[in-house]
Order: structure tokens, then sequence, then C-alpha cells
């Protein structure tokens, strides 16, 4: 059983900046790869930024240069930080953890969701 518990998220002025971070809890203590994808209203869930274990970073071109992604594998935990927020980074915000207990099995792990509003 994994928990994945977010924290972060809020309204913020465009311009602004946001952390959100995102804590595993439960039986597995390692995940291959750490993620946060957002989904916006009337729209699919996308990729927004993801990091291996050992510390590959995966951005969506439209916030590279503005989110870095970070985790601390000891706490299991995974942050994103957003710089220049800009109004169309307003969505929900998923965290997702994938673990790989064999090598063609990927188990997905999803958190609440965090809302981010960015005001222009």
């Amino acid at each position: 059983q994994v928990h994945l518990v977010e924290s972060g998220g809020g309204l913020v002025q465009t311009g602004g900046s946001m952390r959100l971070s995102c804590a595993a809890f439960g039986t597995i203590r390692s995940f291959n790869t750490m993620g946060w994808y957002r989904q916006a209203p009337g729209k699919q869930r996308e990729l927004v930024a993801a990091i291996t274990v050992g510390g590959s970073t995966n951005y969506k071109d439209s916030v590279k240069g503005r989110f870095t992604i970070s985790r601390d594998n000891a706490k299991v935990t995974v942050y994103l930080q957003m710089d220049s927020l800009k109004p169309e980074d307003t969505a929900v915000y998923y965290c997702n953890a994938q673990h790989n207990p064999l090598r063609d099995v990927k188990l997905d792990y999803w958190g609440q969701g965090t809302q981010v509003t960015v005001s222009s």
C-alpha cells in the first residue's frame, strides 16, 4: 500500500513562484521515477516533469527554464519548484511515482491532486 501526500499549491499572481511537495508513505520506499502531471479543465492530464532515482530529469517544453524538479530519495519525496508562473500553468497538479518490481512490470501510484491557480 502506497500513499502519496501532496502539499503546496494555491493561488499566486502571474510571475510568482510556488513549490509543490509530494511524500510517499507505505511499504514501497524506492521508486524508479517520480514526477508531476497536471490537468486543466477540459484537457487531458499531461506530464510536467519527471526525475529518475539517479537524478535524470525530463520536462514539458513549456515549463523548461521555469520549473525545477528534485527529489530526496532518503525521504521518498519529490518537489516541484515553479517560478515565473503563467495563467496557462493553472491546473490540478498530481504527483506520480513509478515502481518497477520486475523488468516488464510498472506500477503507478498517484496523489490526490493539488490545485494551482495563477491569476493574471
